[in-house]
């Protein structure tokens, strides 16, 4: 018989984790083996550690990381770690982060029994696991010119709802640059008002938003 696929769970709600744990542990072929649950980052990354499960089932925001921005800890620890990311939502901007940084697999947390069974199967075989639902969200964006820096931090501020003036005053620029960032902001997603920017750049990904 050949040996289980072993999974590491890192995620901080537990009816995530145990109904991760029930999908795998359910399978009539006995293909998994869950190897550890964590609730917090440090100790999922502890974990990762000590007991080298073939697939690390990550959610992308922890209470104490957000996985994204410390993704590269797995892979400067070992270099052939199989990460699938946990997300709330199918934002493509997070996505192709993900996946740049070296995420194999990038799935929602609302996926169906088979879906996380064949996502499980195909990272632990060494390929990449995109379903087709998030697919088509990186394929509507393709060709989408990226945002600057400067511009990314204007979105933000407008996400959270500051007008052209506090948004100049918390960033020491004059209203004038401002209004050109708004512009380009508008332009490059496609939209025509502070509110469809405000949901578009939530819908993708590009602002973090607390959950």
């Amino acid at each position: 018989m050949a040996q289980p696929i072993t999974v590491l769970v890192v995620e901080h709600q537990p009816l995530i984790r145990i109904g991760i744990r029930a999908v795998l542990e359910s399978d009539e072929n006995h293909r998994f083996e869950i190897v550890g649950e964590a609730a917090t980052a440090a100790e999922g990354f502890t974990f990762f550690i000590t007991r080298r499960p073939d697939v690390v089932l990550l959610a992308l925001r922890m209470p104490d990381f957000c996985a994204i921005d410390d993704l590269s800890a797995y892979f400067e620890k070992d270099p052939n770690a199989r990460l699938i990311v946990l997300a709330e939502r199918a934002g493509d901007s997070e996505i192709s982060r993900a996946l740049k940084l070296g995420a194999m697999g990038y799935v929602t947390k609302d996926l169906q029994t088979e879906e996380l069974i064949n996502a499980v199967t195909t990272v632990a075989a060494g390929r990449k696991f995109i379903p087709q639902n998030i697919a088509g969200v990186l394929s509507e964006n393709i060709g989408s010119e990226a945002l600057t820096p400067s511009e990314t931090k204007v979105l933000g501020m407008l996400v959270g709802g500051m007008s052209n003036k506090e948004i100049a005053f918390a960033l020491d620029i004059s209203q004038n640059t401002v209004k050109t960032h708004v512009k380009n902001i508008f332009d490059k997603l496609g939209v025509s008002d502070r509110t469809t920017a405000a949901t578009t750049a939530i819908r993708r990904g590009l602002v973090r938003v607390d959950l």
